[in-house]
């Protein structure tokens, strides 16, 4: 018999602009805010727990033991484990997973799931040929063995290498592919813009109302996410050029309707219900199931496509429909790629042929969409987005008295992580 996994809370800092106001925070530093917080929050000073999954995408080799040392500097009693993990912008909610996994199976009664990411402090190395000269200085055993090494260098070899932002396979980045996809589907620049227009009034209009209010810690000074652009129009987004097909003046995925490199962490509090229980928390919501899925993108299926095998699978494996949701919260990589994904699944030959099934998915209630604004307003740091999906879904049905959600997350590589949510 598995446990049920209670989701008995979620902590997040504002999420701000890459080169903002975490500029020299670093993964670590913006990790430890996040799970410190929740260990503030829910009492869990000096407690042992079953474990920590944290993991991080853009992260220096220093992070390499990353959730185990937020651990140990989180207030937590250090005999907590941690495991650093990372599957792209499915990070977090894959950590969630695991540990709920753990708690289900009855591994561990509580366990905190997590992501943190920074592109203002990204590891910046020598390239391949100047780093191979220091390895073959300290590979040299005498004096002028270690001088022959460096025959012939060049100075222009000393110019350093930074992190790529294309897929390895394709050289493509993921708005190159979300650009083929928008062709694909028929996905116009006024539907992007409106759905980023939404997202950002719908976040604005939470914030408004306390929604995020704990849900959001306070941190360095910043109180609310400072992508979040409450003043926005469709006539300032029309106005902004396309960001990434400039030239065949085809371009429709512009900065106003794609996230913008983001620095954040987001951390969440999982348990059995006995483990809640003992200690007087409240339940806000439950960890039903969760499916991981990946797409052939090299070979002409969307990069960003995965969510909807992923989705399809879950609701096979639990006896629903893609109607028999309450709230959906998919995550906004791209405007384009939220309203493929929506389009697939309405569309029978896309259901037949690449999801197996003899009927379309259909389609969703608009209305029930990322109701509290999502990613395009939020903004995203890669691993720290999926417990904020998570514990943002999990308030929401705690609200609305009861109810059933649908968590959605692509990734790079062609993957997808989705999970139900339920109260």
């Amino acid at each position: 018999m598995l446990e049920r996994v209670a989701i008995v809370g979620g902590v997040r800092i504002p999420f701000c602009r890459s080169n903002g106001a975490y500029a020299d925070v670093g993964n670590f530093g913006l990790g430890l805010k996040a799970v410190a917080g929740l260990v503030e929050r829910y009492g869990l000073h000096g407690q042992r727990l079953g474990e920590v999954a944290f993991g991080a995408v853009i992260k220096h080799s220093r992070d390499w033991n990353l959730a185990r040392e937020i651990t140990l500097s989180s207030g937590l009693d250090a005999r907590t484990p941690g495991i650093t993990l990372q599957r792209a912008c499915g990070t977090s909610l894959d950590a969630a997973i695991i540990i709920g996994n753990r708690i289900a199976t009855g591994q561990i009664q509580a366990g905190i799931a997590g992501g943190s990411d920074t592109t203002s402090d990204v590891p910046v190395v020598f390239g391949k040929r100047f780093s191979q000269r220091l390895l073959d200085t300290n590979r040299a055993r005498g004096a002028m063995d270690k001088l022959r090494v460096w025959k012939g260098f060049r100075p222009r070899e000393l110019a350093p290498s930074f992190p790529g932002v294309g897929e390895p396979r394709t050289g493509l980045s993921m708005g190159q592919h979300t650009e083929r996809m928008a062709r694909e589907w028929g996905i116009s620049r006024q539907a992007q813009d409106e759905l980023a227009l939404a997202s950002h009034r719908k976040a604005a209009a939470a914030y408004e109302r306390g929604f995020y209010d704990n849900l959001v810690q306070p941190f360095r000074g910043v109180g609310r996410d400072d992508i979040l652009r409450p003043d926005s129009t469709l006539e300032k987004l029309a106005q902004l050029k396309p960001a990434f097909d400039r030239h065949s003046g085809h371009g429709t995925l512009t900065a106003g309707n794609s996230t913008p490199l983001t620095d954040g962490a987001s951390a969440a509090l999982l348990a059995s219900q006995a483990w809640a229980d003992e200690r007087h928390l409240p339940v806000r919501a439950w960890l039903r199931d969760a499916r991981t899925a990946a797409v052939d993108f090299v070979h002409g299926q969307g990069l960003l496509m995965a969510p909807t095998l992923a989705v399809a699978e879950l609701l096979a494996a639990n006896d629903l429909t893609l109607q028999d949701f309450d709230f959906y919260e998919i995550h906004e990589a791209f405007a384009a790629q939220v309203l493929c994904t929506l389009r697939a699944w309405e569309s029978p030959e896309y259901c037949r042929d690449q999801l197996g099934l003899a009927a379309p998915l259909g389609a969703i209630d608009p209305d029930r969409l990322n109701v509290v604004g999502s990613s395009l307003a939020l903004g995203h740091p890669f691993a720290a987005t999926g417990t904020r999906l998570l514990a943002t879904t999990a308030k929401l049905l705690e609200e609305r008295g009861g109810g059933r959600a649908l968590l959605s997350v692509c990734t790079a590589g062609g993957m997808g992580v989705a999970a139900i949510v339920e109260r």
